[in-house]
């Protein structure tokens, strides 16, 4: 996962809005969206490669989303990432205890949403202790939390708009389809070259090898109906499946 912008109790209808971009080389096997097979109460992606996940969400409300840290040249870790989603998805564990918990070297650098439906909390293995979080709109790109990188900015400010449209989800989509090159001078500095800073600064990645893999508008609303609607995408941004999953706490 590559943008991640979550809105934790700030819609009077809906608790928990999250809408995420996967950024990723589009030969790396992946399932699309569904109930795992071998954890029903599970729905989400599955990385077919590692076996872990970018995002889910269960039947009673935990969710789990991740992103990698950018860091050029740095020592894949011993486990994958997406082991960290996939195993508190699986865990009856409240998501602070699982932060806490969880042994940040074995992994190459990642940054952690997880909910339990009580609290939302962001960990890192390059940002200090895990924290919860307070009621509010936080976005995630391949740096800190909140970092203010300029398509994070604006990925924010469209998901301030598109809470108000709900619910009409065109909103998220539309900003998640943002295909807008970042002028140079703006560019973050993140040790890759130029080409690589131009073409990861749109919202929307697209390029005949590498791009935006799923686009994911995941919502829980007071009444604890819950809803995961990714549309999935091909080399050079080709429209691929969509799939809706939905469910009732």
């Amino acid at each position: 996962m590559c943008l991640i912008v979550v809105g934790w109790r700030v819609h009077p209808d809906y608790p928990l809005v999250l809408a995420a971009n996967r950024d990723e080389f589009y030969a790396r096997p992946t399932a699309n969206a569904a109930r795992w097979p071998d954890a029903s109460q599970v729905f989400g992606g599955i990385d077919l490669e590692a076996g872990g996940t970018w995002l889910g969400i269960t039947e009673t409300g935990s969710f789990a989303a991740i992103t990698n840290v950018r860091e050029p040249n740095m020592a894949k870790g011993a486990i994958s990432r997406g082991a960290l989603t996939r195993d508190f998805l699986l865990a009856d564990t409240p998501a602070k205890t699982y932060a806490e918990q969880l042994d940040g070297s074995d992994y190459a650098g990642f940054n952690l949403l997880l909910g339990d439906g009580k609290s939302l909390v962001y960990c890192s293995n390059r940002g200090g202790e895990a924290r919860m979080l307070v009621p509010g709109i936080y976005g995630l790109s391949n740096h800190l939390l909140d970092s203010p990188w300029p398509k994070l900015i604006k990925a924010r400010e469209g998901f301030s708009e598109a809470l108000k449209q709900l619910p009409d989800e065109a909103g998220f989509f539309d900003l998640l389809a943002d295909q807008t090159i970042v002028s140079d001078e703006l560019l973050p500095q993140t040790g890759v070259p130029l080409e690589w800073e131009r073409l990861l600064s749109a919202v929307f990645v697209k390029s005949e090898n590498y791009g935006t893999r799923a686009s994911t508008l995941l919502w829980q609303r007071a009444d604890g109906v819950v809803k995961l609607h990714e549309q999935s995408f091909g080399p050079n941004g080709s429209q691929l499946q969509s799939s809706i999953i939905s469910t009732s706490l």
